[in-house]
């Protein structure tokens, strides 16, 4: 098995982007409320069809992978998870300020939501416009009363004033671990990884997934946070990312590269900045040729016992 280039998965989620999809791949722009791309997926969005990633012949790649899971995935990753890729990977183009939201955490979702996963995420940044930011955590320690009144009388200023605004530019990388309150700003191009579910509360919005509002925000991350750039280690335990570039040679496994500058090749594919390419387990040792740097975007880490 070879590695398989991927085109775009995308479709209508309740924020404006896209266009910067389109560009970053080199396509024709397409509508303006399509600012997610997800990637060699087999999650699917929350109440819908969508989401789930076809193969280039149309099969729908969670079928691939059920027919032939030890071509995909090496044996410590079947014997763990299954064939399952256990990590969702995204291009998020946001075309405005996103809302404040929240994700919950596995506990609270396989309790209340009916999923074995939370939404532990992390931030690759690819395009920033100048001045644009991200909001993550809240600078001080908030009560439950406080939060409370915020999302009862909507008041996203004092909401926005209470987390920490964080400047990004192209190369950053940020750790959002589940139930921390943020928000990303508009004019950003991000890579995203993240458990796989799309379970969002929104306290920007007051919807919280069906759940009463009282017990969904219990899971909200009401302390003192300090965001961090860069993804610690403890992030391996939810997906890796790693930066490669052209005359490398990369080790049989289970993996998405999504290339982020020039062109060159994965051993006889052709590739340029905004390919997307699923490489299978079986498609073993592969050379990066050329001019390119890409991210290399993996499943967590199959030893129960990493950090």
């Amino acid at each position: 098995m070879r590695p398989i280039e991927l085109g775009p998965n995308q479709f209508r989620r309740f924020y404006r982007g896209g266009p910067a999809i389109a560009r970053f791949r080199g396509l024709p722009a397409g509508a303006d409320d399509t600012p997610e791309d997800w990637i060699a997926s087999t999650t699917h969005a929350y109440g819908e069809e969508n989401g789930p990633s076809r193969l280039p012949d149309g099969t729908p790649l969670a079928d691939a992978m059920a027919a032939d899971p030890e071509a995909f995935f090496e044996p410590e990753h079947l014997a763990r998870f299954g064939p399952q890729p256990e990590v969702l990977i995204k291009l998020l183009d946001a075309g405005e300020r996103l809302p404040v939201h929240y994700h919950p955490d596995a506990g609270f979702a396989r309790a209340h939501l009916g999923s074995e996963h939370g939404k532990t995420e992390a931030w690759i940044v690819l395009e920033a416009d100048p001045g644009a930011a991200v909001w993550l955590g809240f600078a001080r320690a908030v009560s439950e009363d406080e939060l409370a009144r915020w999302v009862e009388e909507q008041d996203a200023d004092a909401m926005l004033a209470a987390l920490n605004r964080v400047p990004v530019s192209a190369g950053d990388e940020i750790f959002v671990p589940a139930g921390t309150p943020h928000a990303i700003g508009g004019g950003i191009l991000l890579l995203e990884l993240q458990e796989p579910s799309d379970l969002s509360l929104l306290l920007e919005g007051d919807r919280f997934l069906g759940l009463p509002r009282h017990g969904a925000l219990t899971v909200v991350n009401r302390a003192a946070f300090r965001p961090q750039r860069g993804l610690p280690p403890e992030s391996e335990r939810y997906f890796r990312a790693d930066r490669v570039s052209g005359g490398e040679t990369l080790d049989a496994a289970f993996s998405v590269l999504v290339v982020v500058e020039g062109e060159g090749a994965i051993g006889d594919l052709p590739v340029h900045r905004g390919s997307t390419v699923l490489v299978p387990y079986a498609a073993g040792r592969g050379e990066l040729m050329g001019e390119i740097r890409a991210i290399r975007c993996r499943p967590p880490v199959s030893d129960t016992n990493a950090s």
